[in-house]
């Protein structure tokens, strides 16, 4: 069982923010793949379903994002699943609006979301689809940035790559992490 999770913070309050950018691609992937993630299970909402030919549990962890480890340490154990089989999509303000990039393992680099991942899964080895969101101006707190909403060509091109993001995901099922990297990491064009 695949299991792809979708980062974010739970509530009203966060809707539409850059740190929700993981959970507006499961929101995508929910959409196009007919599975509905309503199901209250393991700190989540989950929905189970088959994106290109594999089972997949999708979920959007409701730990907050600093404990998103909790939430998919659980699920992985339930479904008796290992780190081979997790995706997770988040926000990246290393790289533009608009940019995608996938990996295969890497460190935390400064992300919460990920520090609690890596903490409860024991191993920096699981697949990433980064979703750009742009460096912070100078001088404004990093959480009121994350915190905040895009809007004008930011937040169009943000919806373009969540869209990429969720395109990205079929590929890496059906096709595996080379595939997808040599299609979606490629920078984007000014």
């Amino acid at each position: 069982m695949k299991i792809v999770a979708g980062l974010g913070n739970p509530g009203a309050a966060y809707a539409g923010t850059r740190h929700n950018m993981g959970f507006e691609v499961i929101d995508i992937l929910s959409e196009k793949s007919g599975i509905s993630v309503d199901a209250r299970k393991h700190k989540a909402l989950i929905g189970k379903g088959v994106i290109g030919g594999e089972k997949v549990i999708l979920a959007k962890p409701q730990t907050y994002m600093n404990l998103s480890g909790e939430s998919l340490r659980e699920i992985m154990d339930y479904y008796k699943s290992g780190p081979e089989d997790l995706i997770v999509i988040y926000d990246d303000i290393s790289l533009e609006p608009g940019q995608l990039r996938i990996r295969t393992k890497g460190s935390a680099g400064g992300h919460n979301g990920i520090k609690s991942i890596l903490q409860h899964l024991g191993t920096d080895v699981f697949l990433r689809i980064k979703v750009g969101v742009g460096e912070k101006p100078p001088r404004m707190d990093l959480a009121d940035y994350v915190l905040g909403r895009m809007d004008g060509e930011d937040r169009t091109l943000a919806r373009e790559a969540q869209e990429t993001a969720a395109e990205a995901v079929s590929v890496l099922l059906e096709d595996g992490a080379d595939a997808a990297m040599n299609r979606f990491n490629a920078k984007k064009k000014a």
